[in-house]
C-alpha cells in the first residue's frame, strides 16, 4: 500500500452572501439618511419670539441634552457611512467571522448611541412641552411652537434611525453566530 501524504485539511471557501449585504447596505443608507436629517433639522432649528415683552431665542445649542442628541446623530451618520464602505468591501469577498463580529459590535454601539441621544432629547422635550411644576419649570412650547415642532420631527427621524439600527444589530448578531471559523 502506498503511503499517502497527509494534506492539511482545508475548508471550502465561504460563499459570498449578496442578499445579506444588499439588506445591510439598504438599511445602512436609510439609517444614515434618517440620522443626517435629524441632525440637520436640529442644527438649523432656531426661533426668536417675544416672551413677556422680551425677545427670547430658542436654539439647539442652549441645551446640553439637545446638543448631545444632535452630535450623537451626526456621529452615527458618519460611522454609518464608514460601515457602508466596509459592507461594499465585504460584498464580493468571502465572509469572515471576525469581520461580521466587528460589524455586530459597530451596530450595537451605534444603536446605543442613538438611543441615548434620543432619550436625552425626549426627556428635555417633555419638560419643554409640559413643564415641571415641582421644579418650577414652565412649558416653553407655547411660546416656541416652531422650534418644538421641528424638534419633534428630528426626534421621530432619530427614533427611525434607532429602529433601523436595532434591526441591523439583530441581523448582524444572527449572521455572526451562524458562521463558524
Amino acid at each position: 500500500m502506498a503511503s499517502t501524504v497527509d494534506k492539511p485539511h482545508q475548508s471550502p471557501p465561504l460563499k459570498t452572501h449578496k442578499p445579506f449585504f444588499l439588506i445591510q447596505t439598504s438599511l445602512r443608507i436609510l439609517a444614515s439618511c434618517a440620522t443626517l436629517a435629524a441632525s440637520w433639522i436640529m442644527l438649523t432649528n432656531k426661533q426668536t419670539t417675544l416672551v413677556f415683552g422680551i425677545h427670547a431665542d430658542a436654539r439647539y445649542s442652549y441645551s446640553t441634552a439637545i446638543k448631545f442628541f444632535t452630535y450623537s446623530n451626526l456621529i452615527a451618520c458618519a460611522f454609518t457611512v464608514l460601515s457602508l464602505f466596509l459592507a461594499f468591501i465585504l460584498k464580493n469577498k468571502a465572509v469572515d467571522h471576525s469581520c461580521l463580529f466587528f460589524l455586530f459590535l459597530h451596530d450595537l454601539i451605534i444603536t446605543v448611541l442613538i438611543m441615548a441621544g434620543s432619550a436625552a432629547a425626549t426627556a428635555i422635550g417633555y419638560v419643554g412641552k409640559y413643564g415641571d411644576s415641582h421644579a418650577g419649570w414652565t412649558a416653553i412650547c407655547d411660546y416656541f411652537s416652531k422650534f418644538c415642532n421641528r424638534t419633534i420631527a428630528a426626534l421621530m427621524l432619530s427614533y427611525l434611525g434607532f429602529s433601523i439600527y436595532l434591526i441591523l444589530t439583530v441581523i448582524s448578531a444572527n449572521r455572526s453566530s451562524q458562521i463558524r471559523v
